[in-house]
């Protein structure tokens, strides 16, 4: 697939806009978006992900936005919700540049991404954030073309609509691992590559089984058979996530460092692993060493060297940002044109069943 890059609209202060403009992304001002005649698609970015993260999850998602090559002008609104530990910095940065959610639903939304988050406890629904999270949903499902769910957000929403308890994995997933597109013929996954692989960070899943047991419809997997991508049952209203098409190049390496950080603090008793299948022979060389640094100093007292971040970018290969990049343009290809009827319900009810994008699971 080509992708030809759609303006995002710098609407607001939000500095995510000034970044990605320096990245080379086409981010157009209000004033020049008012003179083009250009549909307009508005989406919601429901960030629920700890403060080290969140400016990068803004980036991650608004890039595969822009990647969409649909004719539209792309607002997108950030907001959260209550029930999420907030350090000076990121409720600054939220309450100068995030909407309320009471401003969304009045304005209202083409669709929605929910992101994953930190959890404290196993039982998702008494997080604190879980209420108001399910809360969003209900409203998005009424009232949005179609909601996207990632990592923990899925397994929230799963447990919600169909009282899905996550199960703990013998080992956390973590790494880059092949995938295969396990229904073809279904509009999300149309013309990507059949077999790909997807970044994954978790100690939770939910099965196959369990997903078509309660409806859903599983779309991707693993080659072990964990599910990467579903859809509800009509196909499109909501689009479950259980790995991080999205994740930049570096997004696995800063959880790596994240972790080294904590072993530094005593945090961790051990020195972590590294991601699964994401290093390449250079690459583990590099961070060896630099473990055998880390070590050393916190042995003598030493100051802890810096993390070769720079060094091991070079080194890194991304094997998975075509196919998320796909994957995002067939779901906004979806808004697209669910949006452009009056109502929802309305198409649903009567377009063409020979129409591609009224998909039905096959027996």
């Amino acid at each position: 697939l080509l992708f030809s890059i759609m303006p995002l609209i710098s609407h607001s202060g939000l500095p995510t806009f000034a970044r990605l403009a320096n990245d080379g992304l086409e981010v157009l001002d209000p004033e020049r978006a008012r003179h083009q005649d250009i549909r307009e698609l508005h989406v919601g970015l429901l960030n629920m992900m700890p403060d080290a993260a969140l400016e990068a999850t803004e980036r991650q998602f608004m890039r595969l936005l822009a990647g969409s090559n649909r004719i539209v002008q792309m607002y997108v609104h950030p907001f959260t919700v209550p029930g999420l530990t907030r350090g000076d910095w990121a409720q600054t940065h939220i309450d100068e540049h995030y909407q309320t959610f009471d401003s969304i639903r009045a304005e209202g939304l083409d669709a929605l991404i929910i992101t994953g988050a930190n959890v404290t406890q196993p039982d998702l629904a008494k997080e604190p954030f879980y209420p108001p999270m399910c809360e969003v949903f209900a409203w998005a499902r009424d009232h949005v073309a179609s909601t996207l769910c990632s990592c923990l957000a899925s397994h929230a929403l799963w447990l919600h609509e169909h009282g899905l308890q996550r199960q703990r994995l013998a080992a956390k997933r973590w790494g880059v691992f092949g995938h295969q597109v396990v229904v073809r013929d279904h509009p999300l996954v149309v013309s990507i590559n059949t077999r790909f692989n997807a970044p994954h960070s978790r100690f939770n899943d939910v099965s196959a089984a369990a997903l078509q047991q309660a409806g859903n419809h599983v779309l991707v997997t693993s080659e072990d058979g964990e599910v990467l991508v579903a859809v509800s049952a009509d196909g499109i209203s909501t689009v479950y996530l259980q790995g991080h098409p999205e994740y930049d190049v570096l997004s696995l390496a800063k959880e790596y460092k994240r972790e080294i950080g904590r072993f530094v603090a005593g945090d961790r008793d051990d020195y972590p692993d590294f991601p699964d299948n994401y290093l390449d022979a250079a690459s583990e060389e590099l961070l060896i060493d630099y473990q055998s640094e880390v070590i050393l100093a916190l042995q003598y007292g030493a100051p802890v060297p810096t993390f070769p971040e720079h060094r091991l970018i070079k080194l890194l290969d991304n094997t998975w940002a075509d196919t998320g990049k796909a994957i995002f343009n067939n779901w906004l290809g979806l808004v697209y044109r669910l949006t452009h009827q009056d109502r929802h319900q309305r198409f649903m009810e009567t377009v063409d069943p020979g129409n591609p994008l009224r998909w039905s699971a096959r027996s």
